[in-house]
């Protein structure tokens, strides 16, 4: 009877260090979300030209060490912390969308930055693929 329980004490035991260990490893594959941002930059402006990411993208790393989502409402620029809240005015059609920075770009000369495929839907037509924009740093 005794060797009953011993061996249930050892299988209780393998399968609490067996779970532990998955939940350390999940956590160490955790993306990093809590930036916080550089309280300076707030009402930072500038005016340029926007475009999208394409689909390539989707699920890549990104600057931040985000997984790239082409339906989340976030972009990438080339200075600003990761983590401010950008306000995106469409110059041309006075739509906007709130996008979170979490990579660095773009990388084609004369853009100033690179929205997500849905970020850029809600401001302008994808056909077109790029749009003069104003953007300023709400938070």
């Amino acid at each position: 009877m005794a060797r009953r329980r011993d061996r249930g004490g050892r299988r209780a035991s393998a399968f609490l260090f067996l779970g532990l260990t998955v939940v350390l490893l999940l956590h160490g594959c955790a993306t990093r979300t809590g930036y916080r941002p550089d309280e300076r930059w707030i009402g930072y402006t500038e005016s340029g030209k926007a475009s999208y990411y394409a689909m390539k993208f989707q699920f890549r790393t990104t600057a931040s060490g985000e997984r790239f989502n082409n339906f989340a409402l976030t972009a990438a620029h080339r200075n600003l912390p990761f983590g401010s809240r950008v306000l995106v005015t469409n110059r041309r059609n006075g739509r906007q969308v709130v996008v979170r920075i979490n990579d660095r770009g773009p990388h084609v000369k004369g853009r100033i930055i690179d929205l997500t495929r849905s970020a850029f839907a809600k401001i302008a037509d994808v056909d077109r693929g790029v749009a003069e924009v104003d953007i300023r740093v709400i938070r």
